[in-house]
């Protein structure tokens, strides 16, 4: 699915928080499950109430993520729509839209319940990584 190298997409990977913990063979298996996504500069990626469709890593490129409380910009090795992996009745929170030409990785919900029935200890590291991120939040 990936166009990446195989050596560069795994270091990317491993660079970005919600996957640093995951080892060599998770993280190939999730190298297989994701798909590679370009935008340019102004595109919307996310709206407020609309469902989620899935996990984006950026690769390239920043976002700004229009929040009910406040505006925050994003970069490479950040992600947006980890909850619609969890929940299929998540919707976004937040305007999303690209700050700049980007690239991005993107993770469906359908190929993240496939990657799971392969790697479960997958979740469980994710999840870790995600009660981190949202007690910051609510702090």
């Amino acid at each position: 699915m990936v166009q990446s190298e195989p050596d560069d997409l795994l270091a990317r990977l491993r660079s970005v928080p919600l996957f640093a913990e995951l080892g060599d063979e998770s993280l190939k298996l999730l190298a297989d499950h994701v798909a590679e996504f370009e935008a340019r500069r102004g595109h919307l990626l996310a709206q407020p109430g609309q469902p989620g469709a899935g996990l984006f890593i950026l690769l390239d490129g920043r976002v700004k993520v229009e929040l009910p409380t406040k505006t925050v910009e994003l970069g490479p090795g950040e992600f947006f729509g980890e909850l619609a992996l969890l929940d299929e009745a998540a919707v976004h929170t937040g305007r999303v839209v690209s700050d700049s030409d980007i690239k991005c990785l993107a993770l469906s919900r359908d190929d993240f319940d496939d990657l799971l029935q392969a790697e479960p200890t997958i979740a469980v590291t994710m999840l870790r990584v995600l009660a981190r991120r949202l007690a910051s939040v609510i702090r």
